[in-house]
C-alpha cells in the first residue's frame, strides 16, 4: 500500500512538473520571431482550415500551395464575419512548393479521359507564417502581431519589417487576405 501511494505522489509531482513547464501563452518554447516576438504555436497543424490558395508567379518560377488555419477565436469569428477579428485571434499561412505526380496524372487520364485533368499537391515545405491579434500589445500594428517560420526557426528583422506594410490594403477587412470557405 505504501509503494502505491509513494508512486501516486510521484506521479502527481512529475505531472506537476511538467505542466508548469508548458508555456502559458500557448507557444513553443522555440525562438521567438523578431519585433513581434511571437513563438510557434503549440498544435497549429490541428487547427481548422480557413481557406487554401494557388499562387504562382515570377515568370513561372514561384508556384505554391497554401493553406490557411484558424484557432478556435479566429474560426468563430470567420463563421460569424465579425470585424475587428477578437483579440486571441490567430491565423496561421502554411505554404508549400507545388509538385505533380506523373502516376496521378496518369490514373486521371485513365479514368477521366476526356476532361485532360492534371493533378498538383503539396510538395516540399516552404514556410509558415502567422497573425495574432492583441490590440494593445500590437496596436501600432493595426491591432496584429506577424510571425514567419522555416525550419521552426523565425526569419530576420528586415523580413519582418515587410509583414504589417504587406497586409496594409487590406485595412478594411482587419488587415486579413483569407476569405472563410465554408464547406458544402
Amino acid at each position: 500500500m505504501k509503494r502505491i501511494i509513494f508512486a501516486l505522489v510521484g506521479i502527481g509531482s512529475l505531472a506537476g512538473a511538467v505542466g508548469t513547464t508548458v508555456p502559458v501563452s500557448g507557444q513553443s518554447g522555440g525562438d521567438a520571431a523578431p519585433i513581434y516576438g511571437i513563438k510557434l504555436p503549440q498544435g497549429y497543424r490541428d487547427w481548422r482550415l480557413i481557406s487554401v490558395k494557388r499562387l504562382t508567379g515570377a515568370g513561372g518560377k514561384l508556384k505554391q500551395l497554401r493553406a490557411q488555419l484558424g484557432n478556435d477565436i479566429a474560426i468563430a469569428a470567420f463563421r460569424e464575419g465579425k470585424l475587428p477579428f477578437p483579440d486571441g485571434s490567430i491565423i496561421a499561412a502554411l505554404h508549400w512548393n507545388e509538385d505533380s505526380s506523373d502516376f496521378d496524372n496518369q490514373a486521371l487520364a485513365a479514368g477521366f479521359p476526356d476532361l485532360g485533368l492534371d493533378s498538383t499537391f503539396a510538395g516540399s515545405a516552404v514556410n509558415v507564417q502567422f497573425m495574432v491579434k492583441d490590440s494593445k500589445k500590437y496596436a501600432a500594428s493595426g491591432g496584429w502581431g506577424y510571425a514567419d517560420f522555416t525550419n521552426g526557426k523565425p526569419g530576420d528583422q528586415a523580413l519582418h519589417e515587410k509583414c504589417f506594410p504587406c497586409h496594409l490594403p487590406a485595412k478594411d477587412r482587419d488587415y486579413v487576405f483569407t476569405h472563410y470557405a465554408p464547406t458544402p
